[in-house]
């Protein structure tokens, strides 16, 4: 009789066999992309983080280029053409080794590129695109104003008409990249409706200020856009993007990433948990067998992997052309609320080491703070799923 096949092995780093799911590509992308962080990242990231900077910044994103981690989805002028999936997995190990890290690669590639490649002229793509995708020019994308966030309808900055060109007045901020851009992605309400604009940034009249004294993002550039009557020519408004839901959908391939990112930074708790787990002792032995640490650690891993499993669906539906924005909201909200709360799990299993930047926990913690906020607040797509499952408006009374 032939012998029996061997049962499957449990994986505690795969307990639900997902990496099963993934094509030969798409395993390759995910350690190509782990090795490049491993390397030129978690080295430096702690103290980074803690002196508020990021010294290397282009450098890594001529790096991130050279990967075709920059526009990995789009197709053409030196982008990647990467799967829904395969950006994903990107996205994943990058915020594993900090969120600063992916929001750089998803401003860039998500939102700046995105738009361009999206709404722009073949002129404007073949302008901006190639050097973009080499991470050789920096983009950023100002949308989000100081008294019109999750409204941004309701934006202040205005674009008129002066003969030929366009003359831009108004200010955006959180804006990732802006103090270091090239190139700046600004939307701003015209007698035409919300149209984009390219702004280069040696533009008269164009200036973008760094925020810092931040407590999130630290290892993250992010500044303001002050427009003082920045004049255009004709050949800067994007030629597709008419009305809000241009920005709306460049946000919307953003918020694709996170829903990837956040079990990233999750994982890399988790890991940290498992491990000072099973090395730290108390009472005469390792944590790790204390019922109440293994409850904390089979619930982190429960939910790790269930946001893994959506984040992948989701993927799936984005390559098949049929990923809805209501999906994307529902992705955003639980993968980004579950990833918080696991990074705050697992610093109650370090206990005071948990603050400590020898760990990447606090860290995570700390940033996930800032990615739960922004490209929609939790409560914003609560009320995008309210709108979806009752057919009733709550945003607009």
């Amino acid at each position: 009789m032939p012998a029996a096949p061997r049962p499957p092995r449990f994986d505690p780093a795969d307990p639900l066999g997902i990496d099963d799911l993934l094509t030969p590509e798409e395993s390759q992308v995910r350690a190509t992309v782990r090795r490049w962080a491993a390397d030129r990242v978690l080295p430096g990231i702690a103290g980074w983080y803690e002196r508020g900077e990021l010294p290397v910044v282009r450098e890594l994103a001529r790096e991130l280029g050279a990967l075709g981690a920059l526009g990995m989805t789009l197709e053409g002028y030196g982008c990647a053409g990467a799967g829904a999936v395969q950006y994903g997995l990107a996205c994943l190990e990058l915020e594993a080794a900090d969120s600063g890290i992916r929001s750089l690669v998803s401003v860039q590639g998500s939102l700046a590129m995105y738009a361009i490649h999206r709404y722009g002229s073949s002129e404007q793509r073949e302008q901006r695109l190639p050097g973009m995708a080499a991470g050789e020019t920096i983009g950023c994308f100002g949308l989000t104003e100081p008294d019109h966030g999750s409204d941004p309808g309701s934006m202040r900055t205005f674009a008129r008409r002066d003969g030929s060109d366009w003359v831009l007045t108004g200010r955006k901020t959180w804006i990732t990249n802006a103090p270091i851009a090239d190139v700046a992605v600004v939307w701003a309400r015209t007698e035409e409706g919300i149209r984009g604009f390219v702004v280069p940034r040696d533009t008269p009249g164009f200036s973008a200020p760094e925020i810092r004294h931040k407590w999130s993002l630290r290892a993250s550039i992010t500044g303001e856009l002050v427009l003082d009557g920045v004049r255009l020519p004709a050949d800067a408004v994007l030629p597709g993007a008419r009305g809000l839901g241009a920005p709306l959908g460049c946000l919307g391939h953003a918020r694709y990433g996170i829903v990837w990112g956040a079990p990233g930074a999750a994982r890399s708790c988790l890991e940290t948990a498992l491990e000072y787990s099973r090395t730290r002792e108390q009472f005469g032995r390792p944590i790790g067998g204390f019922q109440i640490t293994q409850a904390k650690l089979a619930d982190m891993a429960v939910e790790l992997h269930k946001a893994l499993l959506l984040a992948l669906h989701l993927g799936r539906r984005m390559e098949a052309g049929s990923l809805t924005p209501e999906q994307i909201s529902f992705g955003k909200l639980n993968n980004v609320r579950e990833a918080l709360e696991i990074c705050r799990m697992s610093r109650t299993i370090l206990g005071a080491n948990g603050i400590s930047l020898e760990y990447p926990v606090m860290r995570h913690a700390t940033n996930l703070e800032s990615v739960l906020t922004y490209e929609g607040t939790s409560e914003m797509h609560q009320l995008v799923l309210g709108k979806a499952l009752t057919g009733l408006d709550a945003f607009r009374g």
